[in-house]
């Protein structure tokens, strides 16, 4: 990047620094998260400008001691050695940004073939991201859920959201889980003992704070009904539970989880504008040919991100050949493993995709 580009940076990262000091900016909430956000995503680029600027600096004036002083050679060597490394880190930190990294999440999991063992493998998936949010401090809310006769899912819909404003938000982490996840195991349900293979869906959008699709309430079907618990027991009174069908594509959300009609109404609204939203750029990402991050829409055991067998104790990634056998410490919320091999693969093919073009 040439240097002007940089200067550019670095005059943005101060000029942040500057507005979040003033206390009048953090009235507005919105802003200031908003701020904060991309302060941190420049922090790291504006902190390896520094190192790499003052090791070529360091560089120079080792080499012209090192005629002098003997001594200041090992050193001239060890910051020649060191450049390239911060050029490199440099680059990667420099990378286009998926730019709703930092944004929230809405997870939908859903049970697809194989009856009730396979709403108790949504059930599992569900609690496996509900700890892994846990472990990371998020704030994991479920906001409607249809439950099967046997304790699993047919359908739950969660909202997770970080605590801070980071540059890498729960979407940074979790955008790749989108897709057929496979498990294989003997079910609950199966009286010989015989290994099944069933599956599950999962849909991932970002929340962003700020919704750009506009929905017409022309377009819209709002049904009451009265929220509903474990095994269908009524747990509220009045009919504060609300669905809301989006007729030109046939979305359905629905939220039972606020206490009023309103407060459900809205979170309806802003979960069905969230998926509105990813549509339209899944679509607009299609007509450039760009569908490798495209998320499987169907639950179709032969179409399949991610596998698990619990005979083998493996959870295999079939995008990136990642394959581990703790497949019950990745179930109780352990992660971190297999989300790094898609980020990691994610990074190297936008590396060589710069260095193609």
């Amino acid at each position: 990047m040439e240097s002007s580009s940089l200067q550019a940076l670095l005059d943005e990262h101060a000029e942040l620094e500057d507005q979040l000091a003033d206390p009048s900016v953090h009235a507005d909430q919105s802003r200031a998260r908003k701020l904060g956000r991309r302060y941190a995503e420049l922090s790291p680029v504006v902190k390896t400008i520094g190192e790499l600027e003052s090791a070529r600096s360091d560089l120079v004036a080792a080499r012209e001691l090192a005629g002098e002083d003997s001594s200041f050679a090992a050193e001239a060597e060890e910051l020649a050695r060191k450049i390239p490394e911060l050029e490199s880190k440099l680059t990667e930190l420099l990378l286009p940004r998926d730019p709703y990294d930092s944004a929230d999440v809405v997870m939908e999991v859903k049970s697809g073939e194989g009856g009730e063992e396979s709403a108790l493998f949504a059930g599992d998936l569900l609690r496996m991201y509900l700890r892994y949010a846990e472990r990371l401090g998020w704030k994991a809310e479920v906001l409607d859920a249809v439950e099967s006769d046997l304790g699993g899912y047919k359908d739950a819909t969660v909202s997770i959201k970080s605590r801070t404003a980071d540059a890498d938000g729960v979407w940074a982490r979790l955008k790749y889980e989108g897709g057929v996840h496979r498990v294989q195991r003997v079910p609950a349900t199966e009286s010989q003992g015989r290994i099944h293979t069933s599956a599950a869906g999962i849909l991932i959008y970002p929340e962003p704070e700020e919704v750009e699709v506009e929905v017409d309430p022309n377009d819209l079907r709002v049904d009451v009904f009265r929220s509903s618990g474990p095994g269908g027991q009524s747990v509220n009174t009045t009919d504060s539970a609300v669905r809301i069908t989006h007729l030109p594509t046939g979305i359905v959300v629905s939220c039972q989880n606020e206490k009023s009609q309103i407060q459900n109404r809205a979170r309806a609204l802003q979960v069905l504008q969230a998926r509105l939203q990813a549509i339209a750029e899944e679509e607009a990402a299609a007509k450039a040919a760009d569908t490798r991050r495209s998320q499987i829409r169907t639950v179709d055991r032969s179409e399949r991100v991610r596998t698990y067998n619990f005979p083998e104790n493996r959870i295999s990634d079939h995008r990136v050949n990642y394959k581990a056998y703790n497949l019950d410490q990745v179930l109780n919320g352990e992660l971190d493993g297999v989300l790094d091999a898609l980020r990691d693969a994610d990074r190297q093919e936008r590396l060589d995709e710069q260095t193609v073009g």
